[in-house]
């Protein structure tokens, strides 16, 4: 990597996702849930951009959209980020950034663990790809018991992987007291962290209802509806 290329990088990862990026340990699973259309997937590629940022491997699993839509999901936003930080010539960066990146894609009704574990240790045994991050996107909450996801992160502490996934919620869906949606609250126990997204005038607000918190003391995360870029602002802003 260039001098260059290493300021670029330095910009971006202060400006990707905030603190959200670093929360999760190997072994770790997080939730990001929110109604459809508001940002979920957008969120968890900047996770997974800055990320790849810092060298770590990225798999995302799709169970809803094809390879292609979700390969350029990943290069539209890193490509608006780097232009509106102001840094020109990123192209090589994000080049070098992609073979940090696998998309591997399932039907729903055709996803399993067992399925999930087989393709892993295909890509692994063949020096392909050895995920240090794995995003579920679509993951089937209300279809899928809570053996399943402890087999799910049991597999992950083995494979030395953090897990993400979105839960989509329903409007007429009345959360639990602390904020969980109804469908995650079987299997929160397995979750570290839980982030929800919610429409707030013209922005969206990421708060964090389980785990660490998302922004230093005084700034709250915001994902901008225009851009689908995630940005710090400061408390009241």
């Amino acid at each position: 990597m260039t001098i260059r290329e290493e300021q670029i990088r330095e910009k971006l990862l202060d400006s990707l996702a905030g603190e959200a990026g670093d929360l999760l340990e190997a072994g770790r699973f997080g939730a990001v849930f929110a109604h459809a259309g508001i940002g979920k997937t957008a969120l968890m590629v900047q996770l997974a951009i800055r990320s790849m940022l810092r060298g770590k491997n990225v798999l995302h699993v799709s169970l809803h959209d094809p390879v292609q839509k979700v390969a350029l999901w990943y290069e539209e936003l890193f490509q608006d980020s780097a232009r509106r930080q102001g840094v020109g010539g990123a192209q090589r960066l994000w080049e070098s950034l992609v073979p940090h990146r696998f998309i591997m894609t399932f039907r729903v009704d055709g996803f399993s663990v067992p399925r999930l574990a087989e393709r892993l240790e295909d890509l692994a045994a063949q020096g392909i790809f050895r995920p240090e991050m794995v995003i579920i996107d679509g993951f089937p909450f209300e279809e899928t018991s809570r053996e399943t996801l402890a087999d799910l992160k049991k597999m992950a502490g083995q494979g030395g992987y953090s897990g993400w996934f979105t839960v989509h919620t329903h409007r007429y869906e009345t959360p639990e007291a602390d904020g969980i949606p109804q469908r995650l609250k079987p299997v929160s126990g397995l979750f570290d962290v839980v982030l929800e997204m919610t429409p707030e005038k013209e922005k969206i607000r990421i708060r964090s209802l389980k785990g660490a918190g998302l922004t230093p003391e005084g700034e709250s995360l915001l994902l901008d509806p225009a851009t689908m870029l995630v940005r710090a602002e400061a408390a009241g802003g």
